[in-house]
């Protein structure tokens, strides 16, 4: 009995390699990672061919154009990425009877809330990236009903580029930083959001749709900046600012906690609160 082939898409961003790290704890399936220039994700010709080849049983994209700024000028790239590659991808899980597990993000909202958002509430992004990830999913869930969308935040690792590495660098190096307080999220741990993907796959019931991920608790952008000080003693002023006075191509929300009673109820998966997996990422850092 040949085992069930899970294709993953972007191995080198902080859930790829996450991913990569978790996979042989999981020796019934058979992976297969590929990065961008093994696998483009906007070639349907390059796409039937892989799958043919494959047959995989799951799809986990993991690839997308996170350059939020960077999307309000780049906007072909990010939609051709962050949208259109998605919608071939589900035609291609749709055509191999395959199951798609899609990454999306907290950025669908608009930020004007002040409760957890849950996963049927309306979206409406501010800024362009946000827009083609909602168009992704979109095409996910109309091109493959078998599909499993993840909405994540904030998600940090001990790989790539991201907030914590980002505030580890400027703390060791500055005296003075500012930091956002008026923005209200919640942190994702890569390496929880990699082994919630496989609590999926490996659940007995597969429940498409979309649910919502992270870590539990809510913070400000500055009170994830003064963990981090405080977990390595840094001595460095870590100062409280508004968004008007940090000032980003891109538009972010103001409030993007989501609720994660869904996933949690549905395929059992329990959160581990952001202080907790924090300190873990930090001490492999």
């Amino acid at each position: 009995m040949e085992k069930p082939v899970i294709l993953v898409s972007g191995k080198n961003g902080q859930l790829g390699s996450e991913l990569q790290n978790i996979a042989a704890a999981y020796p019934q399936y058979e992976f297969v990672f590929f990065d961008r220039t093994s696998m483009d994700i906007a070639n349907e010709t390059q796409l039937a061919r892989i799958f043919q080849q494959y047959q995989p049983s799951y799809f986990i994209n993991t690839a997308a154009y996170t350059a939020v700024d960077k999307a309000e000028t780049e906007q072909e790239q990010a939609y051709s990425i962050n949208a259109a590659a998605t919608g071939y991808i589900a035609t291609a899980c749709k055509t191999a009877g395959a199951k798609l597990i899609h990454i999306s993000t907290d950025y669908v909202f608009n930020g004007t809330g002040s409760q957890p958002y849950k996963e049927d509430d309306a979206t409406d992004p501010v800024n362009y990236y946000g827009y083609t990830k909602q168009v992704g999913e979109q095409l996910a869930l109309h091109n493959n009903p078998e599909t499993v969308i993840i909405r994540t935040s904030w998600v940090y690792s001990v790989y790539g580029n991201n907030f914590v590495k980002t505030m580890l660098r400027l703390m060791k190096d500055r005296a003075d930083i500012n930091v956002v307080a008026d923005q209200y999220g919640t942190p994702t741990y890569a390496k929880d959001l990699a082994e919630a993907i496989m609590q999926i796959i490996t659940h007995p019931h597969f429940e498409p749709g979309i649910f919502h991920f992270s870590n539990s608790g809510e913070i400000n952008w500055h009170n994830f900046a003064t963990a981090i000080k405080d977990a390595k003693h840094f001595a460095c002023n870590v100062h409280a600012i508004p968004a008007t006075q940090y000032p980003t191509p891109a538009k972010r929300p103001a409030y993007s906690v989501m609720s994660k009673e869904k996933i949690q109820r549905v395929y059992g998966i329990a959160l581990q609160p952001w202080q907790e997996s924090l300190a873990i990422c930090l001490s492999q850092l």
